[in-house]
């Protein structure tokens, strides 16, 4: 038998050395700066620093309208109104709703074109000032005006059960949602970038031949 001077030490027999070498992986000759994946399916593998900003949410003044069309499928839906952070949960339930809704169409497919990998720490409203920043609570994604969020594709869909489906998925979200199709427009903000008319076209006999 052998003897261990204090509770403390025995804890620390026991413990298994986190950074000596093991059979499963390599050495690490310092404390890693990788966060593993947590509390959450959609999350980032690893990231380096697990707190972060709160930041501000983007606003697209620079005129750029990437994102705010359809790529993958035929139908989806953007943001209409306020760019909001949208968490893992929300987003979550919001794409277990559409496949609930799509299960009975065979190859239907469900793209989500935002990911959150914002680590959100919440410190507490009756907490003093100091003693540092609050822990992690959970992941999120900042969005803009215009941003397309989810997107339906893969199968023939119907245009009535692609609405029904992403209207029950806009339930989950929370900010104001717009329904669209390959023919929407992109978005800048609020504003709608529609093509321009030759000088030389007649508007009228356009929208008629249309």
């Amino acid at each position: 038998m052998f003897s261990l001077p204090s509770a403390r030490t025995l804890l620390a027999a026991c413990r298994p050395s986190t950074w000596t070498s093991s059979p499963f992986g390599p050495a690490l000759s310092s404390p890693s700066l990788v966060f593993a994946r947590g509390r959450h399916q959609l999350a980032p593998r690893s990231v380096k620093f697990i707190k972060r900003h709160k930041g501000v949410l983007p606003v697209p003044v620079g005129g750029s309208i990437k994102g705010t069309t359809l790529a993958f499928g035929d139908w989806g839906i953007r943001v209409k109104g306020n760019g909001a952070r949208i968490t893992a949960k929300q987003l979550k339930s919001a794409d277990d709703a559409l496949k609930r809704k799509l299960k009975p169409i065979k190859g239907a497919k469900v793209y989500m074109r935002v990911f959150p990998d914002i680590p959100v720490c919440i410190k507490g409203n009756e907490t003093r000032m100091g003693k540092g920043k609050g822990s992690f609570e959970y992941w999120a994604t900042r969005v803009a005006p215009g941003r397309v969020i989810f997107e339906l594709g893969g199968a023939p869909i119907r245009e009535e059960l692609a609405r029904e489906a992403l209207r029950l998925a806009c339930a989950k979200l929370p900010t104001l949602m717009e329904f669209i199709d390959r023919k929407a427009p992109p978005r800048l903000g609020n504003l709608l970038i529609t093509p321009e008319l030759a000088a030389d076209v007649n508007p009228q006999q356009t929208i008629a031949a249309s």
